[in-house]
């Protein structure tokens, strides 16, 4: 069991920060709640490691040093938790993104064992959505022989999010060391195609499940609006760092690739967030990703609810 209870989360909400993530997220049990007609349920898929400057090399460096002390974050790299969620409904088991697979980073790639020990048969998985093409939320698609992870499940893709990775100049602005990237998301994509169906901003993946334009992290990113309650936001890597993302939305971490757009996206999806009340699952907040937004200082603050 995570040694990140719910009393510390609450505790370090209710000053302003989080507790830092752990890197045994991988060994993290389900998180499982209702909402409406929805049953939901986060697993890990284990971490990322990252350097620091990832998340915000524009900023003054001396304010983003203190403020990620606040949360517990001084070395030089940062763990991102990777939560994927899971929702039923009714006869439908709809996966939001499919995680790293074997080939990203050695501390990422434990979703199958997590849905495993969840005492979920993932060959009854009927639905795959993607929030965009990045390795940590596509590559698992294939499995260590190349082969479909989930050969009979439909793939949901943005088609402004296939139109990028298929196009001449996917990798034309891309840091070199991304240009992989590409490569990597061609070969999903590919191998999906004969199960893909394009999806466009407002439209139903299921009835109560639609799909939300959240570009700038990449071109298409969407994310998914589950209707009952107040609303329940699946925001992808809409929201990512649960002090950056919040209190300086202004702030582009380097992995976004248009980073205005994404600034107004975040700022954008806060003021939502805030006004509807709304719930939130981000896929990189402390596990399992679970909060709601309030306003703070003249910006946001990520509340956890698990």
């Amino acid at each position: 069991m995570t040694t990140i209870t719910r009393r510390s989360l609450l505790a370090a909400a209710a000053l302003g920060v989080a507790a830092r993530p752990w890197s045994g997220m991988a060994a993290t049990g389900p998180y499982r709640f209702r909402h409406g007609a929805f049953e939901v349920t986060v697993v890990s898929d284990g971490h990322l490691v990252l350097p620091v400057r990832f998340l915000a090399p524009d900023a003054p460096a001396q304010e983003r040093a203190a403020l990620l002390a606040r949360g517990g974050e001084t070395g030089p790299d940062y763990h991102a938790p990777t939560n994927v969620t899971l929702v039923r409904a009714g006869s439908e088991l709809i996966l939001v993104d499919m995680g790293s697979g074997d080939r990203f980073m050695p501390t990422a790639g434990r979703l199958w064992d997590n849905l495993k020990a969840a005492g979920i048969d993932k060959t009854r998985i009927t639905k795959v959505v993607f929030t965009h093409g990045h390795p940590d939320h596509l590559w698992g698609a294939l499995d260590e022989l190349d082969e479909l992870a989930l050969p009979n499940a439909v793939f949901y893709v943005a088609a402004a999010e296939w139109d990028f990775w298929m196009s001449d100049g996917a990798a034309h602005g891309l840091p070199t060391d991304r240009a992989g990237f590409v490569t990597g998301a061609r070969r999903r994509y590919a191998a999906i195609r004969e199960r893909m169906v394009m999806t466009r901003p407002n439209e139903e993946i299921v009835p109560g499940l639609h799909v939300v334009a959240t570009p700038g992290h990449t071109q298409g990113h969407i994310s998914l609006a589950l209707e009952g309650g107040d609303g329940l936001l699946i925001g992808g890597d809409a929201l990512t760092h649960p002090l950056i993302s919040f209190l300086h939305p202004e702030w582009r971490p380097l992995a976004d690739h248009v980073p205005e757009l994404a600034v107004v996206t975040r700022r954008n999806l806060l003021e939502r967030l805030v006004s509807e009340r709304s719930h939130l699952i981000g896929f990189h907040l402390p596990y399992p990703g679970h909060g709601l937004v309030e306003r703070k200082d003249g910006a946001y603050r990520f509340v956890p609810l698990a």
